[in-house]
């Protein structure tokens, strides 16, 4: 049996327990050279500007990575259309 194949069975796939498809996912389809849609582009222009707006705005240390550690958790599991919406675009 092939890596891939025993991997495969030992864990679920995302789609396998109802996950939509993440920032990160486009990120991968991307680096993958698959071509993205206008909707999923300016969703992860929305999503990196949300990420820097977030970010920026902390006023320590602690709160900067508690934030950060939110926005990696948003980026793998959030659906990416959630970054369509008109208060990501502001």
């Amino acid at each position: 049996m092939d890596f891939k194949s025993e991997i495969t069975k030992r864990f679920f796939a995302k789609q396998d327990i109802g996950g939509a498809e993440s920032i990160n996912d486009l990120r991968d389809k991307e680096f993958s050279g698959v071509k993205l849609t206008a909707e999923e582009k300016f969703a992860l222009a929305n999503f990196d500007k949300y990420r820097l707006n977030v970010l920026n705005s902390q006023e320590n240390e602690e709160q900067f990575h508690n934030h950060y550690r939110q926005l990696q958790v948003i980026a793998n599991l959030g659906d990416w259309r959630e970054f369509l919406k008109d208060t990501y675009s502001k």
